[in-house]
Parts: C-alpha cells; structure tokens; sequence
C-alpha cells in the first residue's frame, strides 16, 4: 500500500548523513534546506518504520494462533493499531502547502466600527502574541499605529520560530487560516446603554520572504518620508523619520514609522514589501491556489467575516468550519490550538477528498 514511501527512507538516510557532514553547514542556505526537508521525511519514516513493525508482529502472532487462541486478541490489537498508521501516513502523505515551515508577518487592521474596532484589534494582537509564546515562537513587532484608546487601527507583527519546526508546526502551518475578517459582539467601553454593538477587524497572514527569493530593482520603488504620527495625529517626533514605498510595478505599498530613523524604518518597510510580493507572485504563479490563501482579507467588511468573538456568551464561532466553543475567554488568552486544529483538519479531509 506504501511501496513509494520507501524511497522517501532512503531520501532520508541520505539527508541524515548529509546533514552530519560539517562541510554543508558552510552554506547556510542549503544546510537550511536541508534540515528543512529532513523534518519534513521524519514523521512520515517514523509512522512508515511502526507500521511495517506492525505487520512483521502479526504475521508473528498469526504463526501462533493454532497453539495459543490468547493471540487471536492481539492480532485484533495490533490490527487496530496498524488501520490508525494507515490513517496518520495517508494525512502525512498529502501534498503540503511548499510555505508550512516558513515565518510569518501578520497584519491586523481596524475595520468598521471606529475606536471599538481599534480596541478589538489590539484584542487580536494580544491573542496572537500570547499563542505565539505558548508555542515557544519569537515576535516582533515591525510597525504599529495606535489609536486613541489604546488599540490598534494598523500593526504588523513578525512571529519566528525557534530552530526548524516540526512538520505542520511553523508559524505558517498554523496561523495561515487566520487571515480573513474577524467579528466581534460586546458592549464597548465607550457605550454608556449598555447596548450590544458589532464591529470589525482583519487579519493578514504573509510567509515571510527571503532576501534572496525576491529580487526588487531599486528602480522600480518610490520612497517617501514623512512625519510620523501617533494617536489623535500627534507628532511622536521633530523629523521625517516615517517611510512609504511604493513597488511601482506592481503598486504594493509598504509602509513603517515605529522606528526612530528613517533608516531602520526603511529596512522594515522593506522586509514588508518583500513579504507581499512573495505573496503577489505566488498567487500568479498558482491560479488555483488553496481556498485557504483565497479566503485572506481584502476588505474589512463585516459581511466577508470568518470568525466571530461574541463577548456576552462567552462564544467564537468559526464560520467556514461549522467550529464553536464556549471558552472565548482561553481563546483570547492564547489558547487557540483548538480552533487552529478545526481549521487544519478541514483542510486535509478536503486535500484527501481530492486525492481519492
């Protein structure tokens, strides 16, 4: 059932012993990529090696059925055991998403709403960096612009891992499926009713790009300084330190102002722009990119929502998976694997349907 999975051992073999050869590691890149791949093989070697393991011990007890029918119960055992491999090595042999393992910029904007949506933003951003530290990920925050209250109407935060993931743990396989708009249900601090109020905002999960993997001809940017501002359009300081570059072949915009110097504000607007363009030139180069990539926002319209954070009964409802808790409060906390999963394992029951 798994004969081409032994070409995936060797593979592997073949990268261990690469691997613990001091010369590759004088590239940095292909040791990367190598290490890359060896976690990629690993889980599915090591699920391969039990499950063949498996068959040998049935084969074993079958031999002594006639003498001791006690075997018969292991047999049914084992049996048991090896369908549940069948199952992990079919959900590992589908076509990863190539970007899995990658680091990730997540933008997350206030939508309609007003200083409530704001607010709801920096209830995300707090989210996100809170799962991230449980998942023992490093987070970077690369441009923020506050509101009055103290939310957000504009961040961009880095989340890295530390070291190569596991196969289906980087900060790509995990947090992709939260691009998309986000609704949330509560009474806001600035609402003396006490009435219900509904608003908005969106999440935008990039893969981080490397600098080699995005060539930008300095020709083709527009770079404009400004006077950064802070809440309620206050100066935050004297001197053209913000900085706006426009890609303009492509029109992407990338802007940064959390710095000090026009400098390390121009290297972070860049990093920006490159994550994007990766973005950009990914989705041309795959017209039928993955549901999840489509399903990214693009308006912060309330009625492209995928999730909503209903405050009063304690409730997130995740729209495109039918997924619903009543631990809203974890979630916000950072306890988020369990949606995250919902979304992961609608996403492999659907690559699975399309392979059979």
């Amino acid at each position: 059932m798994f004969d081409h999975i032994e070409e995936l051992v060797v593979e592997h073999a073949e990268l261990e012993r690469a691997i613990a050869d001091p010369s590759v590691h004088a590239d940095q890149g292909k040791a990367r990529t190598l290490n890359r791949r060896y976690a990629e093989l690993t889980p599915i070697v090591r699920a391969f090696k039990q499950w063949k393991q498996l068959g040998e011990d049935i084969v074993a007890a079958q031999e002594f059925v006639a003498e001791d029918a006690s075997f018969r119960e292991e047999i049914i055992s084992l049996n048991a055991q090896r369908e549940e491999l069948e199952g992990q090595l079919r959900e590992l042999l589908i076509p990863r998403d190539p970007d899995d393992d990658r680091d990730v910029i997540v933008e997350v904007k206030a939508g309609e709403g007003g200083d409530e949506s704001a607010l709801f933003a920096g209830d995300l951003v707090r989210m996100y960096l809170r799962y991230a530290e449980r998942r023992g990920w490093k987070t970077e925050i690369i441009d923020a612009v506050e509101s009055d209250l103290g939310g957000y109407k504009d961040i961009s935060i880095a989340v890295k891992s530390k070291g190569i993931a596991e196969l289906g743990q980087g900060p790509w396989a995990r947090l992709k499926y939260e691009g998309g708009v986000h609704r949330v249900q509560r009474v806001p601090v600035t609402e003396s009713q006490g009435r219900l109020h509904t608003s908005a905002a969106g999440v935008l999960v990039l893969p981080e790009a490397e600098d080699v993997e995005i060539t930008i001809d300095p020709n083709d940017l527009r770079i404009d300084v400004y006077r950064s501002s802070g809440p309620g359009g206050q100066s935050v300081n004297t001197t053209d330190s913000a900085v706006r570059i426009t890609h303009v072949p492509t029109g992407i915009v990338a802007s940064c102002q959390n710095e000090k110097s026009q400098l390390q504000n121009r290297e972070q607007a860049m990093r920006i722009l490159r994550a994007r363009l990766l973005a950009a030139a990914q989705e041309t180069a795959d017209k039928e990119a993955s549901d999840v990539r489509r399903s990214q926002v693009r308006t912060v319209d309330r009625s492209e929502r995928i999730r909503t954070y209903n405050y009063p009964e304690n409730r997130i409802s995740d729209h495109r998976v039918n997924y619903k808790s009543y631990n809203l409060d974890q979630i916000l906390d950072g306890d988020l694997d369990a949606v995250v999963q919902a979304c992961l394992d609608a996403d492999n029951a659907a690559r699975l349907s399309g392979q059979s």
